[in-house]
């Protein structure tokens, strides 16, 4: 198969409207095709209906300590946005890189699979990895069981890089983040008879009181020397939509809503889903009581563990070694690093492109950015030789 530059590849990936939603596996056929032709070693782990596969290629010897690149294939939603551009071409004007995912984070795909291309190729003393997951933007789901299936498949690598968008800084650290969906079923009867009935809606704002009184207390507290490096310097409950009720006066049958934490590394983020869940079936208990048919249910949506930051260690001395920043940075948005580090990989995030891009209309990324990443990837290469 032909040699591609990295554009050539991002344009490729582009060309593939891997919504969360829809499967990747053209895109993984592709990529699968091009990389096994330039000698690597490609394996794919299948999610439950088969409609998406994660890939993992590997390139030098069959060794354990490589150096793991680590994206994802899919992107969110196009539809309602006002693009002036076809978001599935990459299209370059004024110095920059338009398209679905060219920011997030199928730039820095491309300059992996670039990379991990030439190690296949040419050989190197240290081996290179691409892990490449599915369900990243709906609560970084892809992940874990990929890198699961990664243990005794390849040899195990040693550090990650994880590229999410960081303006080609590195991120030592970030947040981890957890999530329910809450039901609270009421029981109906007229407003003029509300003690007869229970309020979904009224019942479930005591739980959203309760987030409210939690984060008025977490906001009190003097943060640790680790959360005081964040923004904000404290974790948050967020709840972001509320749906229910039929009519003014009827007592509200179903009340739903969303909760979202985003946790401090050095906090216990199980401790905080437990302490919510608490509080949800203290409620259930006590609607029950009153009616048997009223109650309060919950779905965890999403469980993303913190990126601790590893002073002096190997992913962290990598990337500064590569790039040559200095700084530390943290991030209070959740990433796959911290499954990686969770699973036994020394993590830290470095990619091109400005976070703030992510998921826009006319989604972009800075030419100078993806240059700055193929320098980051012609280092690594010179540094695996």
């Amino acid at each position: 198969m032909d040699d591609l530059t990295p554009r050539q590849i991002l344009d490729r990936l582009v060309s593939f409207p891997t919504v969360s939603t829809t499967s990747n596996l053209a895109l993984v056929d592709w990529l699968e095709g091009w990389l096994t032709a330039k000698g690597a070693r490609c394996f794919r782990h299948w999610n439950e209906d088969r409609q998406k596969a994660a890939l993992i290629a590997h390139a030098g010897p069959w060794e354990p300590g490589a150096v793991v690149l680590s994206g994802h294939s899919d992107v969110v939603p196009v539809a309602g946005q006002p693009w002036t551009s076809d978001p599935w071409t990459v299209t370059e004007r004024d110095g920059r890189l338009y398209g679905r995912g060219t920011c997030d984070m199928k730039g820095f795909v491309a300059l992996a699979a670039w990379a991990v291309g030439r190690a296949a190729r040419g050989g190197t003393r240290r081996p290179l990895q691409l892990a490449l997951s599915y369900d990243e933007e709906i609560g970084c789901t892809g992940a874990p069981p990929m890198i699961a299936a990664m243990q005794g498949l390849v040899p195990k690598g040693s550090a990650a890089i994880i590229g999410e968008p960081s303006g080609m800084k590195i991120i030592t650290g970030h947040k981890g983040g957890t999530g329910f969906h809450v039901h609270v079923k009421g029981y109906e009867v007229h407003s003029s008879l509300l003690p007869d009935g229970v309020s979904a809606v009224m019942e479930g704002a005591r739980l959203i009181q309760w987030v409210n009184d939690e984060n008025a207390r977490l906001q009190a507290a003097a943060p640790s020397p680790l959360a005081a490096t964040f923004h904000p310097p404290f974790t948050t409950l967020h709840i972001g939509q509320i749906h229910g009720g039929t009519a003014n006066n009827i007592t509200a049958a179903d009340c739903r809503f969303s909760l979202e934490m985003r946790v401090i590394p050095d906090e216990d983020i199980e401790a905080r889903a437990a302490a919510f869940a608490a509080r949800a079936q203290a409620l259930d208990a006590a609607l029950k009581a009153k009616r048997p048919e009223a109650g309060v249910t919950l779905d965890r949506f999403f469980a993303v563990p913190a990126l601790m930051p590893e002073p002096g260690g190997e992913a962290e001395a990598l990337v500064r070694a590569l790039t040559g920043d200095n700084a530390t940075g943290v991030v209070s948005y959740g990433t796959e690093a911290g499954q990686f580090q969770e699973a036994g990989y020394s993590a830290a995030i470095c990619g091109p492109g400005d976070i703030a891009q992510a998921h826009q209309p006319d989604e972009y990324l800075e030419l100078s950015e993806f240059q700055a990443g193929q320098r980051l990837m012609e280092n690594l290469l010179s540094s695996c030789a």
